[in-house]
């Protein structure tokens, strides 16, 4: 389909998916900022608050391989579409409403809407773009996939400086409409006669198993690791997974042949995607917390202060491909994944008096990395895989974001309340009981009740001090886990990547939309390893 898209159709092409693509993060990290007044104003319980977020993510990774499949098998164009309508009337209906349980519903909905909108637009620009093109195109929705985190962040918290927080989910509708008229008038028909049928079996055990999975490891950190709900999505996760792998092994057309892991791109771009996110998202939970609670910024400010992350994430990660081509998967892949981690060291060094540029060089290493790393992990997924399977090919790519997503946010957050608790203990001692508890539960309830704190006497006068100190000590450490993550992850590619001489198309592309030769290609690469 490549050949009949003028230079400036696919430019327009990648505009709109790219448009469609910051929709859909956006939708994540810029609730977050929204979150204080939409609690306030709708009355919604701690509870509810969380469900309020996790109802998108649950419903979008359980849904990601499915939509992926459908994109493939009837277009992927009306895919999109569809997906865009979905999350756009949720949006809409959402700045409206002021029922907790009404908006969890809503943000289900996103989530479904978002989960046929994002493997659509990587798969848009694999079978839109020739191969000589196509890594750099690649780079960038990788730029945004990354950066539109922080710019989501931005947006929002630019709007609740003047108005409600309805006004996030404005900014949603916004974003879906314009991506809804740019498809319907720029994107082509993409579909393929040859894509498997549709596998309703398969996609309900990836369902469970995705759903499973992701809201056990969402509810641990709150619940505990032992409490039955908890317990309940990994064991029923685990199952499905297990059942999943067995059904799909015996199709004559899976949804998603697990063997392709095998493939040196498949399963290290996956897995360095997986680290990749867990490190990012880790790092966005934990220092958003930091610069509020500890260095005393406004939600605007503290989303500014995260700049130099994009800045240096964008353009790395269109220049990727370049590099990828000349050395190999098998170098950048790992290099990626040192910078991240050298980022996080430069984090190590935050105290409880904030100097700028230790962090915006911290921040800048670590999306050097993102982006060196991001792009040539993203295309050994798609260069594995036929046109055919593009899509699906792109929901694994989504599917491995969003567990290392929930795996950082997650295991981080729980090392950091393990360690925040641990050295706020002390500086809690001789404090009536419910303070006490209060502020070894988090530095936010001790940020709530600074007001009062000196009706306890000096201890109470000194508990904010400590609370910060606890938080900033607190953040080393789950820093410090994130940095052995990200190294094992380089020690992973280094084995597992494929290298330059062995015709990876990690730098240029190509292998996605290349037909028969693609496949051709693939099967005997997972011939040769089996």
């Amino acid at each position: 389909m490549s050949a009949e898209l003028t230079p400036r159709r696919r430019k327009l092409v990648l505009a709109v998916v790219a448009l469609a693509l910051m929709m859909v993060v956006s939708a994540v990290s810029g609730l977050n900022v929204a979150l204080p007044d939409l609690s306030a104003a709708t009355g919604a319980s701690q509870t509810q608050v969380i469900w309020i977020v996790d109802a998108y993510t649950l419903v979008f990774v359980g849904f990601l391989l499915p939509a992926g499949a459908i994109g493939d098998r009837y277009g992927r164009k009306g895919t999109l579409l569809a997906g865009l309508a979905v999350f756009g009337a949720a949006a809409a209906v959402a700045m409206f409403v002021g029922s907790p349980s009404a908006l969890i519903g809503l943000r289900a909905a996103m989530g479904l809407g978002a989960a046929a909108v994002m493997p659509s637009t990587l798969s848009i620009i694999t079978t839109s773009f020739p191969p000589e093109e196509r890594g750099r195109a690649v780079g960038v929705w990788v730029g945004v996939a990354g950066g539109g985190a922080v710019l989501g962040l931005l947006a929002s918290g630019t709007l609740l400086e003047f108005f409600a927080w309805s006004s996030f989910f404005g900014l949603n509708v916004a974003l879906a409409a314009v991506a809804l008229i740019g498809t319907l008038v720029l994107i082509p028909t993409s579909r393929d006669a040859d894509a498997p049928r549709l596998d309703p079996v398969g996609g309900l055990f990836s369902l469970l198993a995705a759903v499973g999975i992701v809201l056990g490891i969402i509810e641990g950190p709150d619940r505990g690791w032992s409490d039955a709900l908890t317990v309940t999505g990994f064991v029923v996760g685990g199952l499905a997974l297990a059942a999943f792998i067995g059904w799909e092994l015996r199709r004559d057309e899976p949804m998603l042949d697990v063997r392709l892991f095998r493939l040196k791109g498949f399963g290290a771009g996956s897995g360095v995607i997986t680290i990749q996110f867990f490190g990012s998202f880790g790092l966005f939970f934990i220092i958003l917390q930091y610069l509020q609670y500890v260095a005393d910024l406004s939600p605007f400010r503290a989303a500014l202060a995260l700049l130099p992350m994009p800045v240096f994430l964008v353009p790395v990660a269109r220049n990727a491909p370049k590099i990828a081509a000349r050395v190999g998967a098998k170098r950048v892949l790992p290099l990626g994944l040192v910078f991240s981690a050298s980022g996080l060291a430069v984090l190590t060094t935050l105290s409880t008096h904030l100097v700028y540029w230790h962090l915006a060089v911290g921040l800048a290493l670590f999306g050097l990395g993102m982006g060196l790393a991001g792009t040539p992990a993203t295309t050994a997924i798609v260069s594995s895989l036929p046109e055919s399977k593009q899509g699906v090919g792109s929901a694994m790519n989504d599917l491995s974001r969003e567990l290392g997503s929930a795996l950082g946010i997650a295991v981080l957050g729980s090392a950091l309340s393990s360690a925040y608790r641990s050295h706020v203990a002390g500086a809690t001692q001789g404090l009536p009981p419910q303070v006490a508890a209060g502020a070894q539960s988090s530095i936010a309830a001790v940020k709530g009740a600074s007001g009062k704190l000196a009706q306890f006497g000096p201890k109470g006068k000194n508990l904010m001090d400590a609370a910060q100190q606890a938080f900033v000590d607190a953040t080393h450490t789950a820093f410090g886990i994130a940095i052995v993550v990200l190294l094992a992850g380089a020690v992973f590619a280094v084995v597992r990547a494929p290298g330059k001489a062995e015709g990876d198309a990690v730098g240029s592309g190509v292998g996605a939309g290349a037909g028969s030769g693609a496949r051709a290609d693939a099967g005997a690469e997972l011939s040769a390893e089996m």
